[in-house]
Formats: C-alpha cells, sequence, structure tokens
C-alpha cells in the first residue's frame, strides 16, 4: 500500500492533507473533531496581537455561488481573524498538540507591521509546541482595511521584510502565504523567499462580492442593508489556484521553494493535481465547511488508490512531475493537429454540440443528413478547439483524435514535427529556425 505520508520543511504528517486557516479551525474543539476524522494537520485560525480580540459582524458571514444542481461552488466570507482571546486560543494550541503528537499544528499569524509586534507573538507561539508558523498576507477583507494581510501581501518589500523578522526571532518554520489579488504571483513569492521564508502556501481569498440582492439592492452577505467586499474560496478558485502554483514553481528565481497549496481541493484528484505541480502539502477549507470532516477519509483512501494504480511508492515519486509540462503558449507545437470525433453509439441527438459550433465556434458538426437528425464533424471546417467535447451532456460521447496526413481545414501536413509562434512566419519578430526554443527554461527540467 502507497505510503502517503509527507515531510515537510522537516515536519512530519501522517499525510498531506491539512485543513486552512479558517472557521474550522477557530477552537481546540473543532481541531480535536479533525484529527479524530484522520487529517494531517490543521493552521490554526489566525492569531493577532494580545489585547482586545477583533470584532466580528454577528449577522451572516457567508455570501454563495451554486451550480444548477444547488451543489456549493463558492463562498465569499467577510469574516475576520479569530474573535477568541489571543490567551485562550494558545491555551488551546498547547493542550491539543500535547494530546496530538503526531499531528501538525500550524500558527497563522497577522499583526501590525512592527517588528515588536512579531517579536512579541512569536515567543507565545513557540511555547505552545507547534510545529510551525504561516504568516497571513492574504486576507482581502477587514484586515487589509487596517494595514495587515492582503495589504503586506501585495507589498513585496512588505513580505521581505517581516519574513526576515520572523526568521530572526524564532527557529520554527515560516510559510508565507500569499494572496491572489496581485498581478504577478511571483513577486510575493520571490520577496518570500529573499526574506528568508521556509515555504509559501497559496492561494488565500480571492476578493470579491458574490451576488446583489435585487430587492434590497445590496451585496450579499446583507448586513442591516449594507454589505461589503469578501474573500472568495471554494471549487471555483481551484483554476486560479492551480495556475499561480505553477508560476512559481516553474520560476528559476523561487527554484525549491517548498509550496503547501491551497485552493478549491474537494477531492483526492484535486489534491493529486496539485501535488504534481510540486505542492508537500495540500490546505482544505470549504470541502470541509461542505461536508464536515470526514471528507478527509475518501481523499486518503482516493489518492492511496491512485497511487497504487500508478505503482507510486510515495507522494515524492510523482509531486513536481507535472511542471515540466507547463509552458508559455508561444512553445505551444503548432504543427499538433487533432479533430473532434462523435460516438454515434453514445450520441443522445441533444444537439448542444451543434449548436455550440454552428452559433459560436466554427461551423463544424452537422445537425441533418439525408434529411435525418445527425450529428456528425465536417472534418474540412474543424480546428480541434474542443468546444463541442466540453458542452457534450455525455461523458466520452465526443474525443479529440490527432490525424495523420493532410489537414484538410488547411491542405497542409498534420503532425509532421515541431514548429512554435517563436519561428512562424506572422510573427513579426519570428527567429530563424536555428534559433527556435522547443521549451520555456524552468525549474524542474
Amino acid at each position: 500500500m502507497a505510503d502517503i505520508s509527507t515531510n515537510f520543511l522537516g515536519i512530519q504528517s501522517p499525510n498531506p492533507f491539512w485543513l486552512a486557516s479558517a472557521p474550522p479551525t477557530d477552537k481546540q474543539y473543532n481541531v480535536e473533531r479533525a484529527f479524530e476524522a484522520g487529517w494531517g494537520g490543521v493552521v490554526w485560525k489566525t492569531l493577532g496581537e494580545a489585547g482586545p480580540p477583533v470584532v466580528n459582524v454577528n449577522g451572516p458571514r457567508y455570501g454563495a455561488i451554486h451550480g444548477g444542481d444547488r451543489r456549493l461552488l463558492g463562498l465569499n466570507n467577510i469574516e475576520l481573524i479569530t474573535d477568541r482571546d489571543l490567551e485562550v486560543n494558545l491555551r488551546e494550541m498547547t493542550e491539543t498538540k500535547k494530546k496530538w503528537p503526531d499531528r501538525v499544528i500550524i500558527a497563522s499569524l497577522m499583526v501590525p507591521c512592527e517588528e515588536a509586534a512579531w517579536k512579541a507573538i512569536l515567543k507565545r507561539v513557540e511555547e505552545t509546541g507547534c510545529d510551525g508558523i504561516e504568516l497571513n498576507f492574504g486576507c482581502p477583507h477587514g484586515m487589509s482595511e487596517r494595514g495587515m494581510g492582503s495589504a503586506v501581501g501585495q507589498v513585496p518589500e512588505y513580505i521581505e521584510m517581516v519574513a526576515r523578522w520572523c526568521k530572526e526571532n524564532t527557529d520554527l518554520p515560516v510559510i508565507v502565504k500569499l494572496t491572489p489579488n496581485i498581478t504577478d504571483i511571483r513577486k510575493p513569492a520571490e520577496a518570500a523567499k529573499r526574506g528568508g521564508a521556509d515555504a509559501v502556501s497559496l492561494i488565500n481569498t480571492i476578493n470579491s462580492i458574490t451576488a446583489i440582492d435585487l430587492d434590497d439592492f445590496a451585496p450579499q452577505p446583507t448586513i442591516d442593508g449594507k454589505g461589503s467586499h469578501g474573500g472568495y474560496c471554494g471549487p471555483a478558485v481551484k483554476p486560479i489556484a492551480l495556475s499561480m502554483v505553477s508560476e512559481i514553481a516553474r520560476n528559476p528565481e523561487t527554484q525549491g521553494l517548498p509550496i503547501s497549496g491551497i485552493g478549491g481541493i474537494t477531492t483526492w484528484r484535486d489534491a493529486a493535481e496539485f501535488i504534481a505541480l510540486g505542492c508537500g502539502t495540500v490546505q482544505v477549507c470549504t470541502a470541509a465547511m461542505t461536508y464536515g470532516f470526514h471528507i478527509v477519509q475518501e481523499m486518503i483512501a482516493g489518492l492511496s488508490n491512485y497511487m497504487d494504480e500508478k505503482g507510486y511508492a510515495s507522494i515524492e515519486d510523482f509531486r513536481g512531475r507535472a511542471v515540466p509540462n507547463v509552458t508559455d503558449w508561444q512553445y505551444l507545437n503548432l504543427k499538433y493537429v487533432t479533430k473532434a470525433k462523435i460516438d454515434q453509439d453514445l450520441c443522445i441527438k441533444c444537439g448542444r454540440c451543434h449548436i455550440a459550433c454552428e452559433d459560436t465556434s466554427h461551423q463544424a458538426i452537422t445537425h441533418m443528413v439525408d434529411g435525418v437528425r445527425h450529428f456528425e464533424v465536417i472534418d474540412e471546417e474543424c480546428v480541434g478547439c474542443n468546444l463541442c467535447v466540453n458542452v457534450c451532456p455525455v461523458e466520452n460521447c465526443i474525443s479529440m483524435e490527432q490525424i495523420s496526413g493532410i489537414d484538410p481545414r488547411t491542405g497542409k501536413p498534420a503532425n509532421d514535427g515541431y514548429a512554435n509562434w517563436t519561428t512562424h512566419p506572422n510573427n513579426p519578430s519570428a527567429k530563424t529556425s536555428g534559433e527556435a526554443v522547443q521549451f520555456t527554461p524552468n525549474a524542474a527540467e
């Protein structure tokens, strides 16, 4: 049976599944229930400095985006960091770590951007016996207006400065949690590395308003007739998270920087995709809030079965294997040609492929042949975009297949080698064939 244990920054965990810093990790009761369910670790809900705790709203804190079947696709959260007293949190962290020494507890921290404030809380946190700290530089609501959270995470110089303060004042591993509310995710990651951070975690929530109530004309969730922007999370943000993780993983400047992946992880497959992009652990929030802590058991079983089927003895056997295959558009093979093919035995003749192609693409799918309702691809018009595959309601009914010989659409040879935009005659900055580069340089090669 596959070994799914992890060693992340020297921190041993029975599996890569950690609960992210969020409402599910706000107290000892929750965390112990999570450990009982099988979670390998938790990032304790973000702690603030000593003194009066922050104040959260007493009304609705979440907005939501649902799919047509009422499945939760995303949450908009306006809750702030923990509103429980620092002393209570520290005591509960200490007790929990003593009871669960084989599980990981990471302390998420957010204090004013002053060295004295960071130094003070680091000393207190070390006394709990926790395994590491995560610097919350991502919260896009409430705390950013106070000069913390994403207000720090959007300024690389601040990230580097605070990371250095923390490394100078604690021996615990330091993880910097990055905000996605930035143009180029590589810059804050590079700053974290320059500051000495041991790892980065991403993504934090995305600045958002999920809906407007068309009766009250206020953002949801609505507090006494008013609403505010919040942090968006859940399955809908996974594509953004994967992209940002990949940018850090293949950036030469952040080569080898450990990553804890966050963003819409709901199934074992989601987790495996983050691991394939180089993540050493994954953090989960919305899935636990939607389905409860026991969802981790499905994640553990699914990941174990996948690894057994593939012959992977440990997570390290496939961690990062997708990174070399992430490239820039200009290096994609322009001689790679596919056409859609419809399995007539599976086709239910709903016509969605035809409508999508006819109205919005390339008019490459029939709807009538010899007076009979029939859907078939016209190779002379098909550009291989695979829109039809994505709109078809029947799994595997439409597939994309490479062709050989001459492409009937262009009249040119198909799949006869490699050529990219850097040498294409339509490119005004085209290089000679001898100068063509097939792949972008990246840290994994």
